[in-house]
């Protein structure tokens, strides 16, 4: 299984002023995997350190920050010798050592010719405990999401699937294998992109093999929530996080606290959103007042909209049946718009926008809103069908007349009055 990442690693690998680089997401969204691949195809010797499961490791990391003699123990403990150029250091469930986060900055500055990855499923929540101090300017940050539907594409069919739709993406040519990708996309729904169900499916074909794979991650977060969060604030992160669903079917989807609990208030679930957001298990939109550069500015955090983090987790927790989606059945119709904007959540992440959604005085929303590296803020529609009308895209082009607009739907490719018509398949081609 390929991933685009692997082409950032190498470019990483070869760069003249490279530093330890921290791999972060969600559980079981394939970081291991990838570095152990990428390491297997570009290093002569791999040592694997995982700080969950070697308690020896702990006390290497105890003493100080002596890079020399960190090297030298755990080349005594893991027997292989450790070498500037063609060893990779990976070091893994890095969250559970925050001195081991921390020796990240000596090893950038005494040691910068050895390659080191570090890799965590909750960094972002032990790097809100504030114990140990982050190594800032001294490493390099890359998210890991789960597949796109591109990677999906890669690994279920062929890259000249997706090289077909980017092409008709750029010259807003219809696809002739339109049904096609769209019968893709509907199994997408279904499987979502957790490597290991797609793995899954790709072995068995069984949906109830791969509902039971996506049940035990659901389950694997539980347990984090349980192991990694004080016991005051882990019963209201689960409680947030059960939530989500319900909150998505609701027509405003805006989060709101008394889906929670009744009587529930922001100050007592701050923290648990917060949780929940640092560890990848959602994804947050904010709200915006204004439809201009640069969007952050008008961003209103205390208002947002809570997305899983991936779409085939969503239809796990609700007990979709994939035959449901297959079929395109009526019976969805009601809850389809919610999974189809989950999955362009999810999409505009993964490209690395910052997902924000816009608002007007409570009579106009436009799902999302994204900002190019041009600076341009472009308003993004989605429609879980066909039926592509909407007045509160025309709305937001007369306030404040974006170069175009992006409609993401069920119909075809094109650009007509402005608006650039992409299907549901092809979200991967927005980029910034």
């Amino acid at each position: 299984m390929e991933r685009k990442i692997e082409a950032e690693l190498i470019e990483w690998k070869n760069s003249t002023t490279r530093m330890p680089l921290v791999l972060h997401g969600a559980r079981q969204v394939g970081k291991t995997f990838v570095v152990k691949k990428f390491a297997k195809e570009h290093y002569a010797n791999f040592v694997y350190l995982n700080f969950e499961a070697n308690a020896q490791l702990q006390a290497i990391f105890a003493k100080d920050f002596s890079t020399l003699r960190i090297l030298r123990e755990l080349s005594v403990l893991m027997g292989v010798v450790i070498q500037e150029q063609t060893t990779l250091l990976f070091f893994d469930e890095i969250q559970a050592n925050e001195r081991a986060l921390t020796s990240l900055k000596y090893f950038c500055e005494e040691s910068p010719n050895y390659h080191i990855i570090a890799a965590g499923s909750l960094l972002g929540v032990a790097l809100n405990r504030k114990k140990y101090s982050f190594p800032v300017g001294k490493v390099v940050i890359k998210m890991l999401y789960p597949f796109d539907f591109e990677e999906f594409l890669w690994a279920t069919s062929s890259k000249d699937a997706a090289n077909v739709i980017r092409s008709c993406y750029i010259s807003n040519v219809s696809c002739s294998l339109h049904e096609h990708f769209l019968e893709q996309f509907r199994l997408y729904l279904c499987l979502g992109g957790m490597p290991n169900v797609i793995n899954t499916y790709l072995q068995t074909k069984n949906f109830d093999e791969v509902a039971i794979v996506q049940r035990n991650i659901v389950d694997s977060y539980i347990a984090d929530m349980a192991k990694y969060a004080i016991p005051v604030d882990t019963v209201k992160i689960m409680a947030a996080y059960h939530s989500v669903p319900s909150q998505l079917a609701k027509e405003n989807k805006k989060f709101q606290y008394k889906f929670i609990k009744s009587g529930a208030r922001s100050n007592q679930y701050e923290t648990a959103i917060d949780w929940l957001c640092a560890s990848g298990i959602v994804v947050k939109s904010v709200r915006i007042s204004q439809g201009r550069y640069p969007i952050s500015v008008f961003s209103e955090p205390a208002i947002f909209k809570i997305y899983m983090g991936d779409v085939g987790l969503l239809c796990s927790k609700l007990g979709i049946s994939a035959q449901m989606i297959l079929s395109d059945n009526p019976q969805m119709n009601y809850f389809k718009g919610s999974l189809v904007e989950n999955y362009v959540a999810n999409a505009l992440a993964s490209s690395g926008f910052d997902c924000y959604y816009w608002e007007s005085e409570g009579k106009a929303e436009v799902d999302f809103v994204i900002q190019t590296i041009q600076g341009e803020c472009i308003p993004i529609e989605v429609k879980s069908s066909e039926n592509v009308r909407s007045k509160s895209l025309n709305q937001y082009v007369q306030k404040y007349s974006p170069t175009y607009s992006i409609r993401i739907s069920a119909k075809n490719f094109g650009f007509e009055n402005g608006i650039k018509s992409i299907p549901h398949y092809a979200c991967f081609c927005i980029v910034k």
